[in-house]
């Protein structure tokens, strides 16, 4: 028989938010849009914007009026041209789509076990805090890796690429990309997944249940 489906369909939604947090967490690493560096006017063969990334640098050649020709080289955390921000970012970044995994499974078995078992009168445990805690972890995570990127952006860091990729140490100017905003957005649904499960009263659920 299954019980309690009108106190739980906020857990549901806790767990949409972690299944699309943790969906745009891994999308945003992939993402070289992390830093949009505009150079100077190209000459021959150089290249006029460059997206710099967590794992790929792709560099825009201008080949014609009206098109572009984009030519990426990836890079790990090993490269020793990837500067620190970028390794910490790297790290935060998988740390998070790993504990996000892990608290989005651990939702799962939690709607499994409400929807599914009769709580005892004496349980008061939350069975959804392990997942507010490692989706809020990774949120923390995930807004770090973002603060590193744009305290970068707005130092107007450089980078020490290879003399392969045709780019400058420095850009002529450079903001905030789109995949900022997909981390950011990744890390707002962990923290409101968070919230919703860590506000999951097993007390009140008992109260819904009829006498026998």
């Amino acid at each position: 028989m299954v019980y309690f489906t009108k106190a739980a369909r906020h857990q549901i939604r806790g767990l949409a938010f972690s299944t699309i947090a943790w969906i745009m967490c891994s999308a945003s690493m992939g993402l070289p849009q992390w830093r949009i560096w505009y150079l100077e006017e190209p000459v021959v063969s150089y290249p006029s914007m460059a997206f710099v990334g967590m794992w790929r640098a792709c560099i825009c050649h201008h080949a014609d009026n009206s098109s572009h020709l984009r030519v990426c080289h990836h890079y790990s955390y090993r490269d020793t041209l990837v500067p620190l921000d970028i390794r910490v970012a790297q790290h935060l970044l998988l740390i998070s789509c790993i504990l996000g995994l892990i608290g989005t499974a651990c939702a799962v078995f939690s709607l499994q076990q409400v929807y599914t078992e009769r709580p005892q009168k004496n349980n008061n445990s939350n069975p959804f805090v392990f997942s507010a805690v490692l989706n809020a972890i990774a949120s923390s995570f995930i807004f770090l890796a973002v603060m590193c990127n744009y305290f970068s952006v707005s130092g107007k860091e450089g980078i020490v690429f290879l003399p392969s990729f045709q780019m400058p140490l420095f850009p002529y100017a450079q903001r905030a990309g789109s995949a900022m905003g997909v981390a950011s957005i990744a890390a707002i649904f962990f923290l409101l997944s968070a919230i919703i499960f860590i506000s999951y009263c097993p007390t009140s659920e008992r109260e819904m249940l009829p006498d026998v």
